[in-house]
């Protein structure tokens, strides 16, 4: 079964993704012969003769060497953007640490990347210095023996000119590579505003040139300093195993005579900027067509299409470009699309059951409960470790009135996800039953695992004397909490409530002290971590960047930020739209969830090291967004919110919600939030 529908899913990439890989490619190819007939006019300028320039370059447009040329770069097109398709991704990878980023740039796989870009580019090389002719053509070149001046007995010499030109090109290959997962240029950036593919790319195409000059500026520059103080190596190695001799009639190129060769460098330069146009090319028309709109169908219209349809795909476990472009397709038709939101709200014959809406709402609630539970983890990592602590002896407990709690419908919960009672959280975070997903963490059942990490994780092993008793308020102080009212003290077991009477194994058992080997290894653990943090080399290489670490948590908030306004666009449409009134029986459920998500992700940005303000759009043809991420989900957030009170008004107040709830609700219907 398993293997069946990973064929379905398999099948369904390709539907969706394999004619956008073949387009790119094809008009990468198509582009080429634009790009190379300017190579050869800028490979060849002489202002000092315009006429012979240009009569010369067309000449050399139809000679066979260029044809050639054209026909081995679009092999090198197509192996290009082979790796932009296997190595594409809808989540960046952000690494926290130097040491991080050092482990991805040299996983396998990366290696792997690298080696071909390298070849590639000296591929790149060779057809450039093909069609610049002169001195780059050959690499062996006759020269005369300096012993035999008399008899002038010529032999072959080693052309360091084409030698400089195809490094050149093996460095910029290694240096795009490198950059290339470094800048994350493998994430597939999804566009705000829908455009024709067309008016994309002539949107970046200047920007593209612009960045492609730059960068092969210090490409070559960083080359060159490379190579004078390496490039010794390689010249000896290939005279060698060639059997050619150096000219030592001519200056070397790793010195610094030979390097202040201004013809030398512009031509370098010149092949580092067609090899970077036309590989930015294929990258940005690969991100064009894939990251396009696609439309699912609601209802299959045969049998076999039930695979294909949006809310089967929301439901199950694609691949993330389809689950994004999904999402991205549910946010468009949520408000343009009225036919398609009718059938949203459909019921289904026979039976009059609103599947597709249940379907919807589900994987939509389920994504921002997850997001929840993952931001309640990371704020009480954060005040575990010490920077969001509050005193124990400050804590005020005020009673409060429990408000009344919406009775949810347990058919809108995933079915893959259990609900953790959670003795931290506030009567607003509780109000709401939230479908938490199994996330990553640490092991809780680990010896070496926080113990107060434990107990705020809401997780206790049913093996364990305190599950199920009643904690010791002196336990409870030692954890350090972000909310803290009434109804959480009746919940853990406070003043307000009587104590059971302990028995005294009980106690007894409470009260033994950890092992001594466990609390040595503990101590010793402590102390190496003390020693390591005082050598700077390694805290320059283990120490985690805060900003970082807060883009790491936010990477996947795209997919979010689609379910918002998906579900907020749906909700406010079914005010006049839906005849069954199916909207109507998850509404409190929704609103319960917009308004945690809301006082949770309002508290992370109250938390040090946490950005309030995004920062400026550096405007390069790499895309950064997902840096601000966590601005776009918060504006979403409350848009959203607002969204569904400006169209319901005052009718929100007969939704059975919390109290807290009513109130934040009321500042939304007054405009003061």
């Amino acid at each position: 079964m398993d293997a069946a529908a990973a064929g379905r899913q398999r099948a369904l990439l390709r539907q969706v993704l394999g004619w956008r890989v073949a387009a790119a490619v094809a008009w990468s190819v198509l582009l080429l012969p634009i790009y190379t007939a300017a190579f050869v006019f800028l490979s060849a300028v002489d202002p000092f003769h315009p006429v012979r320039w240009i009569s010369g370059s067309f000449n050399d447009l139809y000679t066979s060497y260029v044809i050639f040329s054209i026909l081995l770069m679009s092999v090198v097109i197509l192996v290009i953007s082979i790796f932009n398709t296997e190595f594409y991704t809808v989540v960046p990878s952000i690494p926290c640490s130097r040491l991080a980023l050092i482990g991805k740039i040299v996983h396998p796989q990366q290696v792997i990347h690298l080696v071909v870009h390298a070849v590639m580019g000296m591929l790149v090389a060779w057809c450039a210095a093909i069609m610049t002719k002169g001195k780059f053509q050959f690499l062996a070149v006759p020269c005369t023996a300096p012993e035999s001046v008399d008899d002038a007995v010529p032999q072959m010499c080693l052309n360091e000119y084409r030698l400089f030109y195809l490094l050149s090109g093996v460095f910029v290959g290694c240096s795009y590579s490198l950059l290339y997962f470094i800048n994350n240029m493998n994430y597939l950036p999804f566009p705000i505003i829908q455009q024709y593919k067309y008016l994309r790319f002539r949107r970046s195409l200047p920007l593209l040139v612009k960045h492609s000059c730059v960068e092969s500026l210090y490409f070559v520059r960083n080359f060159c300093v490379t190579y004078y103080f390496f490039g010794y190596i390689p010249k000896v190695w290939i005279s060698t195993t060639m059997d050619l001799r150096i000219d030592s009639k001519l200056h070397p190129l790793d010195t610094l005579t030979g390097l202040l060769d201004i013809s030398l460098f512009y031509h370098a330069w010149l092949c580092g900027m067609f090899l970077l146009i036309t590989w930015y090319t294929a990258w940005l028309l690969f991100k064009i067509y894939a990251t396009e709109a696609h439309h699912f169908l609601i209802q299959p219209t045969f049998a076999e299409e039930t695979d294909q349809c949006l809310p089967k795909i929301l439901n199950s476990n694609p691949p993330l470009i389809i689950k994004f472009l999904a999402l991205q397709d549910l946010m468009l038709l949520s408000q343009y699309s009225p036919v398609r939101r009718q059938e949203v709200f459909s019921l289904s014959q026979p039976g009059g059951h609103p599947h597709n809406w249940t379907a919807i709402s589900r994987e939509c609630l389920s994504l921002l409960s997850d997001l929840t539970q993952r931001l309640i983890i990371q704020q009480e990592a954060a005040a575990a470790n010490g920077r969001a602590k509050h005193p124990a002896g400050e804590l005020k407990v005020s009673a409060q009135t429990p408000g009344a709690v919406a009775t949810e419908d347990m058919s809108f919960q995933p079915q893959r996800s259990n609900i953790i009672p959670r003795a931290s959280m506030s009567s607003l975070v509780k109000s709401s039953l939230m479908p938490l997903k199994a996330s990553p963490g640490p092991d809780v059942g680990s010896p070496f695992s926080s113990p107060a990490l434990s107990c705020k994780m809401g997780i206790l092993d049913a093996n364990s004397p305190r599950h199920g008793a009643v904690q010791s308020p002196y336990i409870l102080r030692r954890a350090p909490k972000l909310w803290t009212s009434g109804s959480d003290l009746q919940m853990n077991g406070s003043h307000h409530e009587p104590f059971p009477v302990l028995s005294p194994v009980r106690a007894v058992s409470e009260a033994v002290q950890p092992n001594f080997i466990y609390t040595w290894l503990q101590n010793k653990q402590e102390q190496i971590k003390i020693f390591l943090s005082k050598r700077v080399l390694i805290m320059y290489f283990f120490s985690k960047h805060p900003e970082a670490s807060i883009q790491a948590v936010f990477s996947d908030a795209q997919m979010h930020i689609w379910a918002l306004e998906g579900l907020s666009h749906l909700v406010a449409a079914s005010f006049t739209e839906d005849q069954f009134g199916v909207v109507q029986t998850t509404l409190p459920t929704i609103l319960n969830t917009l308004l945690t998500l809301q006082e949770v992700v309002d508290r992370y940005f109250k938390l040090p090291h946490v950005s309030s303000k995004p920062p400026r759009s550096s405007g390069s043809l790499v895309d950064m967004s997902y840096k601000t991420l966590r601005f776009a989900l918060r504006a979403s957030l409350k848009t959203a919110l607002y969204r569904i009170t400006t169209v319901f008004g005052e009718h929100l107040n007969a939704v059975q919600v919390s109290t807290e709830h009513k109130k934040r609700l009321q500042q939304f219907l007054e405009y003061k939030e």
